[in-house]
């Protein structure tokens, strides 16, 4: 099954909505009863840290996004997903997205391949987090992810890095003197 069947299958589950910028789609500590297929704008998916917000993620167009440990166990979800420009997605309920799992193989191997990705790229954020200091992520993402730099509000860049704004002001700074620009 190619990704846009799987787009396209996904998609067809749901009811389109819209939600501004700063609009939750899933409150922290609310069980996440939706995935959401993203058509139109960004968010992020972030953990409330005893009052340190900690970007763990963004989903731009054509992507997926759920809690999805608290959709698979239904439980409450320890992180938010919040919009960061006007965004307009497909909200699929999860009980009926379970019920197309449970019929369609092809389906179902779309969806765990999905995961999987998921699972590496937390994977890559985890130890990109651990083994380089705040100025070589800030370096890794402006190399491997420009549109992504281009695209987020710099407060929550900062947190995605792990980082304060104005630490995040002094990176730009030194890279911008070192490029002459």
């Amino acid at each position: 099954m190619a990704i846009t069947d799987f787009s396209d299958q996904i998609r067809s589950l749901g009811q389109r909505r819209h939600y501004a910028a700063g609009a939750d789609l899933l409150r922290e500590g609310d069980p996440a009863q939706h995935l959401f297929f993203i058509e139109q704008g960004g968010v992020r998916l972030w953990h409330n840290d005893d009052g340190r917000d900690i970007t763990v993620q963004f989903f731009f167009e054509d992507q997926v996004v759920a809690s999805f440990e608290s959709f698979y166990l239904k439980k409450p979800s320890l992180f938010a997903i919040t919009a960061i420009e006007p965004t307009t997605v497909v909200t699929v309920d999860a009980a009926a997205l379970q019920r197309v799992l449970d019929l369609e193989p092809t389906l179902m191997a779309a969806f765990t391949n999905h995961i999987c990705h998921r699972f590496i790229a937390y994977t890559r954020y985890f130890l990109n987090r651990i083994e380089q200091s705040p100025e070589q992520r800030f370096r890794t993402l402006l190399a491997t992810e420009p549109a992504l730099v281009a695209r987020v509000p710099q407060h929550e860049l900062a947190s995605y890095l792990g980082i304060t704004p104005v630490s995040l002001s002094r990176i730009r700074s030194r890279i911008k003197k070192e490029s002459g620009a």
